[in-house]
């Protein structure tokens, strides 16, 4: 059972837009529901408002820096921050920063939780050394069956370490009943005029995300067959302005100017999930989980992703979406056509399924309850290591 009452300092580089990110502030929200108190150690960013609405609070630290010497001040600063805030538990999310914190919390003789938010690579010593910080948590928490996996054969730790704890979905916002009808009637015409579907590829315009490979998706598509469609590629650039101007030479090559849309980042999830008919994560590279499908998901809206990864866990192939090779267009392209052929009582068949799976699987209350629960077993653990 979860404890009360607990202090909690989370550490992660920036509050950007991330699935580690967002995963923090639900932390925050499930610590301050039981009145416990909820501290981000963090450089800020986009999120800091939101975090400061739930009852979070932000201590600016440099822990985006890969330098030694700054990830040293760190850890110096957090071991004061431990002392000072009486904290019970230090739970780490990323690389550079889980060494301060680590450092920090060992120390203080204070509880250390890891998330392993990514299947992070690198064969050098040096990388792997680098890497491990990740799996010196007292309790490793991997965000899917395969980040588990991926745990054990790499880092050989005992099962009593790892803990599977599935990202969520917050299934109150992510609600078809919940948005606004007259908002999401306006998003789609700004979004996709008077076509008849609407395809969303959102992620960051990263060439990992795969929107190269529906580009090329695409062009099949529109040769094989005539059909009413806009895609929005959603999402970030970060700077990686030669990218998304190579995105847009091979819109135009594809002869797909009239049919391919780059848009920026757009908050609001919900709404903009409602508005579409079909999204898309071709990701080139295995993603660790893959939020974006069981947002979708919850929405009633049926997803294409790319069959590695965490995404395997998010998709029932031929009941909730389709699952194609990773980096194949023409495979990609199959799929979305299978869409196209689906009659719109199968397609809304398909949504409704997706929904269901995901309240019964993958839930924001769920993964909630469960880190609560991690951190009350490391506390019981360390209590009776006390007591002798």
């Amino acid at each position: 059972m979860a404890k009360s009452g607990l202090t909690v300092l989370q550490v992660i580089p920036e509050l950007a837009a991330g699935g580690a990110e967002r995963t923090t502030l639900e932390i925050v929200e499930a610590l301050k529901a039981t009145g416990g108190r909820a501290i981000v150690v963090s450089e800020g960013g986009r999120m800091e408002d939101e975090l400061k609405a739930l009852g979070g609070e932000l201590v600016r630290l440099p822990v985006k820096s890969k330098s030694p010497l700054t990830i040293r001040r760190n850890a110096n600063a957090i071991a004061e921050l431990i002392r000072q805030e009486n904290i019970d538990i230090v739970h780490a999310r990323s690389r550079a920063p889980a060494w301060s914190a680590l450092w920090a919390a060992r120390r203080t003789n204070t509880p250390f939780v890891t998330t392993y938010h990514g299947s992070y690579g690198g064969k050098s010593a040096p990388k792997k050394l680098y890497n491990s910080v990740m799996a010196r948590g007292d309790i490793v928490i991997a965000n899917s069956d395969f980040i588990a996996d991926h745990v054990r054969n790499t880092h050989k730790i005992d099962n009593d370490r790892l803990v599977t704890i599935h990202r969520g979905v917050d299934t109150e916002a992510f609600a078809p009943d919940r948005v606004d009808p007259q908002k999401v009637a306006a998003l789609r015409h700004s979004l996709a005029g008077d076509a008849d579907y609407l395809l969303l590829l959102p992620g960051r315009l990263t060439d990992w995300k795969g929107q190269m490979v529906l580009i090329d998706a695409l062009e099949g598509v529109m040769k094989t067959r005539s059909v009413s469609l806009i895609a929005q590629l959603v999402g970030d650039a970060q700077g990686r302005d030669a990218y998304v101007s190579a995105l847009k030479t091979r819109i135009h090559e594809a002869g797909l100017d009239e049919f391919v849309m780059i848009s920026g980042h757009y908050s609001d999830m919900p709404t903009l999930l409602a508005a579409s008919d079909l999204v898309l994560a071709p990701s080139t590279r295995p993603e660790a989980f893959g939020r974006i499908a069981i947002e979708a998901g919850a929405m009633g809206k049926p997803v294409i992703v790319s069959d590695h990864g965490g995404q395997r866990e998010t998709v029932l192939p031929g009941q909730t979406g389709w699952l194609v090779e990773p980096g194949n267009a023409a495979a990609l392209q199959s799929a979305i056509e299978g869409f196209l052929a689906l009659s719109d009582e199968t397609r809304q068949s398909m949504g409704a399924e997706a929904r269901k799976y995901v309240l019964s699987r993958f839930t924001k209350s769920a993964l909630q309850e469960a880190t609560l629960n991690v951190y009350s077993r490391l506390l019981d653990r360390e209590a009776l290591t006390a007591n002798g």
